[in-house]
């Protein structure tokens, strides 16, 4: 009889143990959502999961960059929206005093020489935007306030630190070409060789818009101040001989808003201590006038840029959220446990583990009787 018991005591204990095996299961799986413990209960299913979830997990790293590249690209669009507006202010100060019924009075010439400088100080502040404590337009360096102009507004310069670890500072001193008339940046051969370096770098970043294969086919996050001044691109200056390329920066620099305003500030310092007539300095302020289109022109296209730029983001954003959503519910139908049913399983099992304690209870009471019998 002994043994008989103890060979039913055994089962039952076995078996009880079972159910309370089960029952944590049950439990895990409606606590955690995962249908499975481990891959060996579905091997297959969780090596198709492990596939989405790098998949999400990529999708998730890009959204995160995308949405840091599109504030530090909506502080570049600002800035240069505020340059054209400053530009276009200038363009109807220079205007005025382009008119020689103006300018007679150097008074009246010393009150809109100061607003230009203002001007063209507040285009250098706008070139030095941040974002958080990173310089948008300092391209690749975003450690290094980029600009600075002289009180006098006739010298600019650029400071940059480049990916040989070191910083440079670059120095553009307007001048006057009594000759012709024009005023212009004299910059040295190594400073512009070191400028062409900066403006030709690229920030392409893997946001999820074009071919990781093919970096060209991905955003170019870089948008340097003095890209932005001349209205060369890195595209344009890479495609370019070097010579060519330092031209054109020379230009685009003399031609650029920055270039135009600090031109007509030195012009009005000029009239105002009588470097150069009233003839001059009318006929002066009349081709700068003429300029200032072709540089609202250049701002425009540059703004116009950063703002594609914002709007292939926006549209590439909403492609990925709608990526995650989908890679979460594939994984969840693939993976993830059926509430309802994962609860009422867990219930199940909790009424067949009471309900073997009280069994288990009757054969203990059972057990003893015996004994004393």
């Amino acid at each position: 009889m002994r043994v008989v018991n103890s060979s039913v005591y055994s089962k039952f204990t076995s078996s009880v143990n079972d159910v309370h095996s089960k029952l944590n299961k049950a439990m895990n799986k409606v606590s955690s959502g995962a249908a499975y413990e481990s891959a060996a209960e579905n091997p297959l299913a969780y090596y198709q999961g492990k596939q989405i979830d790098q998949i999400y997990q990529d999708t998730k790293s890009k959204n995160a960059l995308l949405g840091d590249v599109k504030n530090r690209l909506y502080q570049q669009e600002q800035g240069a929206y505020n340059i054209q507006q400053l530009l276009t202010g200038s363009k109807t100060a220079i205007q005025y005093l382009s008119d020689s019924t103006h300018n007679t009075d150097k008074n009246t010439v010393q009150t809109k020489r100061d607003e230009l400088l203002q001007r063209a100080q507040s285009m250098v502040s706008n070139l030095n935007s941040q974002y958080g404590t990173y310089y948008v337009f300092g391209g690749n360096d975003v450690s290094t306030t980029p600009f600075a102009l002289s009180d006098d507004g006739s010298t600019l310069t650029f400071t940059h630190k480049f990916t040989d670890g070191t910083t440079q500072t670059m120095t553009m001193k307007l001048t006057y070409d009594k000759a012709n008339n024009s005023y212009g940046y004299e910059i040295s051969d190594a400073d512009l060789n070191k400028m062409l370096t900066a403006m030709r770098e690229q920030g392409r970043v893997d946001v999820g818009y074009g071919d990781i294969s093919n970096a060209k086919t991905l955003l170019d996050t870089y948008t340097g101040g003095l890209n932005v001044l001349t209205g060369l691109s890195s595209d344009a200056l890479r495609a370019m001989s070097d010579q060519d390329a330092k031209d054109a920066i020379k230009k685009g620099l003399n031609e650029g808003p920055l270039g135009l305003v600090s031109s007509a500030v030195m012009a009005s310092d000029q009239y105002i201590n009588g470097t150069i007539d009233a003839g001059t300095f009318t006929t002066t302020m009349g081709n700068l006038q003429t300029g200032m289109s072709k540089a609202e022109h250049t701002i425009s296209t540059v703004y116009a840029d950063l703002g594609n730029k914002s709007s292939i983001l926006d549209t590439t954003k909403k492609r990925l959220d709608a990526l995650e959503d989908s890679l979460e519910t594939q994984y969840s139908d693939l993976l993830g446990a059926d509430p309802y049913e994962a609860i009422m399983e867990m219930y199940s099992y909790q009424y067949s583990y009471s309900a073997a304690l009280k069994v288990g209870a009757n054969l203990l009471q059972s057990s003893l009787f015996d004994f004393l019998s």
